[in-house]
């Protein structure tokens, strides 16, 4: 089997605002810990998400999917880990990890879709953009 390599390894601590009344991470917050470490990726792969911005291309999120494993609670450490596991003509897939320890709580799924940031759409990455999330892809470590 292939070691899969991240893209980005985020750690946060849970804040207490993020709980709900049963104490644990309100789920809608997995989605926005999945963005946070989204430009986390951007930030290792270009410099920034303006570095992006300036080859031509943004990316949206199309589809999301999330299956919950375990609980996090207020001030639990968590690293959310991004992998790479598809890289189409214009779209690409995220598999990220949120892990408490060796413990993995939540998988992600997202998609995303590359769009040309004139008209927002749909647009394939230019090559330095491929070959920059390329290297992650699993067939390539």
């Amino acid at each position: 089997m292939t070691e899969r390599r991240p893209l980005a390894e985020m750690p946060l601590r849970v804040r207490y605002h993020e709980c709900d009344g049963q104490g644990i991470v309100f789920n809608a917050h997995y989605l926005a810990y999945a963005d946070m470490a989204a430009f986390e990726v951007e930030r290792a792969l270009f410099g920034s998400h303006d570095a992006l911005l300036a080859t031509g291309v943004d990316v949206v999120v199309a589809e999301s999917n999330l299956r919950y494993y375990a609980p996090c609670r207020f001030d639990d450490e968590l690293v959310v880990a991004v992998y790479l596991v598809h890289l189409g003509t214009t779209s690409m897939q995220f598999e990220l990890e949120v892990r408490r320890g060796d413990t993995v709580t939540t998988e992600i799924r997202l998609r995303y879709v590359f769009v040309d940031t004139e008209n927002y759409r749909k647009a394939e990455p230019p090559p330095e953009v491929r070959a920059a999330y390329a290297q992650y892809l699993p067939e390539a470590a």
